[in-house]
Formats: structure tokens, C-alpha cells, sequence
């Protein structure tokens, strides 16, 4: 387990922390690895009826921590990154997110595979992938324009320019604003409440919900995963990782 991520579990929550504030919380792959294996066993384990994923008051995530995803780019579907992405599209039971300050790239995107999500009103979503010269993630092409509308998704995937938590509330991708201060407390106190009720009712009530586009999640992850992988090799990916490295604005004019 990987000491960025913390996850404790207590009367049937199981909470999973992103604990690298000062890394802004980006994700690196022994990270993904770990959030995979806490859905996994909190799948497997009768115990755990609901999942909480937050992160701290002042920022969920950076997204991807960019000097380890470069050492160590996603290799196939059986990767850590792909591993936790599977993980939680297809998680049964129910998820929540509690989310306060940046929500970059998969910090947004997993969003759209939770079943609540409670946001601080400091929050800020984006989903810069074209700006690295790469294409969505997590189903993200496909999920994104059903929720939003193909405008908003178009302007949000497009520019990759941030939302405020208040747009986020009222395309549906948050149930609640809240003062970043309260929001890991009250998602824990919705947590509690979905614990109380019955699983199998939690879980059958889930699936019938998203059994109309189970397949074509898996489906557009598959593609959106060849994609990825083959831009990450392509020159606009690496001159926007080296202009990143290099603290200077990329030049897309020859690419």
C-alpha cells in the first residue's frame, strides 16, 4: 500500500484519503495500484458497504504526477492507471467523492463514475488532455457529453479549461456545495446513512441504473486507452510533458 494513499474502514465505510498535499495530491502509479487493491478488497469484503474517496480541504488532485507518469507510462489494460479505472466503473456498491480545490484530468474524470459527489465551493474541475497533446481518459468521451451536453462537454474537453464547483452542481456532476471545511464530514455523513440500508437493495439499485451503458464504458475505455497510449508517443505529447518539465509555455506550431 502506498503511504499517499490512507484507507480506513469503520461501521461498513471505507474511506480511501489521497494523502500527498504537498505534491498537490497528483497521482503517481504505485497510487493507482493502491486505490485498485482498496476497491478490490473493499468489493470482496462483505463488511464495506460504501466507499468515500476524498481528499484534503485545499485540493482533491493535480491528477497525474507527471515526472512518474513519464517513468513509468501505462503498459496495457493490466497497468495500475487502468487497473483503478476498471476498479471504479465497474465498483457494485455505492462510491463517493468529496472534493475541495483543484480537480485536474483523472481528478475530474473519475468523478463521473461515483455515485454521489459533494464539492467544496473552492473547487475547480478541468480536464486539460488535449493541452498535453493526449485524448480523454476513464470513459471521459463518452460520460462527459452525457452529462453535460455535447456544448459544455466540447468547451470542457476541447479547451480544457477549468468549471467552479457551482457549474459542476448544475450540469449534475455535484449533489451539494458546500464550505471545503465540511465536505469530508458530511460525505462521511451520507456514507453512514447509505451503510444503514441493505446491501443487496444498494447494489441492485446501482446496476439496474447503469446497466444501460456498463458495455459501452468498457468499450470507450478500451479505445480511449489505445488512443492514449499511442499520443503518448507522438511529438505534441512530448513537447507539452517537456515544456512542463521546463516551466515554459509548449509550442504547438510544428506538431
Amino acid at each position: 500500500m502506498s503511504e499517499d494513499i490512507r484507507v480506513h474502514t469503520e461501521a461498513g465505510v471505507m474511506t480511501i484519503t489521497l494523502h500527498r498535499v504537498e505534491r498537490k495530491n497528483s497521482i503517481t502509479a504505485a497510487m493507482y495500484g493502491a486505490m485498485a487493491d482498496a476497491l478490490s478488497a473493499a468489493e470482496a469484503d462483505a463488511s464495506v458497504r460504501v466507499v468515500v474517496i476524498q481528499g484534503h480541504e485545499t485540493v482533491f488532485s493535480a491528477g497525474n504526477d507527471i515526472g512518474d507518469f513519464l517513468n513509468n507510462p501505462p503498459a496495457g489494460q493490466g497497468s495500475p492507471v487502468f487497473r483503478f479505472l476498471h476498479g471504479i466503473a465497474a465498483f457494485p456498491k455505492p462510491l463517493i467523492a468529496a472534493v475541495c480545490g483543484p480537480a485536474v484530468g483523472v481528478g475530474t474524470t473519475l468523478l463521473f463514475h461515483c455515485d454521489l459527489v459533494y464539492a467544496g465551493d473552492n473547487a475547480a474541475f478541468s480536464m486539460p488532455f488535449v493541452n498535453l497533446g493526449l485524448c480523454p481518459e476513464a470513459a471521459s468521451s463518452l460520460l462527459v457529453p452525457q452529462m453535460l451536453g455535447y456544448h459544455r462537454a466540447a468547451e470542457a474537453l476541447l479547451l480544457g479549461e477549468p468549471f467552479m464547483a457551482e457549474a459542476a452542481l448544475e450540469v449534475g456532476l455535484a449533489n451539494r456545495v458546500l464550505p471545503p471545511t465540511e465536505v469530508n464530514a458530511y460525505a462521511l455523513q451520507q456514507a453512514r446513512k447509505l451503510a444503514a440500508k441493505p446491501l443487496t437493495s444498494l447494489v441492485e439499485t446501482k446496476r439496474l441504473m447503469k446497466k444501460g451503458q456498463s458495455t459501452l464504458v468498457a468499450q470507450q475505455m478500451q479505445d480511449e486507452g489505445a488512443s492514449f497510449g499511442r499520443m503518448l508517443r507522438e511529438p505534441a505529447a512530448r513537447e507539452a510533458f517537456t515544456a512542463f518539465m521546463e516551466k515554459r509555455k509548449p509550442d504547438f506550431s510544428k506538431v
